[in-house]
């Protein structure tokens, strides 16, 4: 008699609290390279990684040797575990490889053979990437119309979703001017500013801690998320909060710019959203930690904006205010608790 896996049985299974390398030893060297480019943020960007980690399932798929489906699934939950790891804030990767697993599951539970998991797999993984790269597009379009001609707009760190707003607003004849903070430590403002200049949109490239003076010039704030939780608090590159709060006190719209992917659906019942933070030496060079032993370097990746200092939430599927975060999680995933009290995600992406 075949066994058959529960439908929860593999998304429930997949949070961890490990470091990713743990699981080196059972991945592919192609998926491991992967991982390690994720978690040094070779590859960056929420959209990017999630399309990255995706791209590692289908790899692990296509390349595996298992005999059995229980060997399959094994090889899979391992790779889905370790590329979860790399990143633990940027919920987009989770949500993505969960997409994947979902159906994965699915499969497995009406007996589906090993060649038609691995096809699941695949197939899944192409639908995912393929509804990442259109959402940007929607995005674009919907956060356009909300762009003025003559609007100056304060950008902080580099989002995808944000340039594609900016670049559709210029295609349509608006004219913008752009201040993009540089986002230390690891300056993706700077990303920003050259996409907005190759795309011939003005662009100012301002240290972070001058946001506030920048602040009086604008007349919108528009950034990307790495996560939006269920109360519509949105994770962000850290700084955000702080760029949100001048834009609140200097009453300049905040706009934020995210696929429903990178919206957090366990945060509806309650839990939090992890906060990275990354090695010091991404702040200081190794030889002024050597040679000062006393001081300690802190170096959060990511900061918590509340909701009430947000305006809008673009997403492909329209333009909402943040308190209605929750009514797309319960649209998007749908959620039961499991028996271990973890979510099982539903059937849409």
């Amino acid at each position: 008699m075949k066994k058959h896996w529960k439908p929860t049985s593999l998304i429930s299974s997949l949070s961890t609290s490990r470091p990713w390398r743990s699981y080196t030893e059972m991945l592919r060297p192609e998926v491991q390279s992967l991982a390690d480019d994720i978690s040094s943020m070779k590859t960056r960007g929420a959209g990017r990684i999630a399309r990255a980690s995706v791209r590692g399932l289908m790899i692990t798929a296509s390349k595996s040797v298992a005999t059995s489906r229980g060997e399959f699934i094994a090889e899979m939950e391992a790779a889905s575990k370790a590329l979860i790891a790399t990143r633990p804030t940027a919920v987009s990767l989770p949500n993505g490889v969960r997409f994947v697993m979902h159906r994965l599951s699915k499969a497995a539970s009406s007996g589906t053979p090993l060649q038609g998991l691995r096809e699941s797999v695949i197939k899944s993984g192409e639908e995912f990437i393929q509804r990442s790269l259109e959402a940007v597009k929607k995005i674009a379009d919907y956060g356009a119309r909300r762009i003025e001609d003559g609007d100056v707009i304060v950008t902080h760190c580099h989002s995808s979703a944000v340039v594609a707003v900016l670049k559709e607003a210029a295609r349509q004849g608006k004219s913008v001017k752009v201040y993009s903070t540089e986002t230390r430590p690891w300056y993706q403002g700077r990303i920003t500013a050259s996409r907005l200049e190759e795309a011939g949109i003005p662009v100012t490239l301002i240290v972070d801690s001058a946001a506030r003076y920048f602040m009086k010039k604008a007349d919108k704030v528009l950034i990307g998320a790495d996560a939006v939780a269920a109360n519509g608090a949105v994770v962000n590159k850290i700084g955000t909060s702080q760029v949100a709060l001048a834009a609140h006190e200097a009453r300049v719209y905040v706009f934020v710019a995210a696929e429903t992917y990178k919206f957090h659906p366990e945060s509806m019942v309650g839990k939090l959203v992890e906060i990275e933070e990354r090695p010091a030496a991404e702040v200081v060079d190794k030889s002024f930690l050597d040679s000062h032993p006393g001081v300690k370097v802190r170096n959060p990746s990511f900061d918590v904006t509340p909701s009430e200092y947000i305006d809008l939430i673009i997403t492909e599927r329209g333009i909402i205010p943040p308190q209605a975060a929750i009514l797309v999680l319960r649209e998007e995933f749908g959620w039961l608790p499991s028996e271990g009290g973890a979510l099982s995600l539903g059937e849409e992406f």
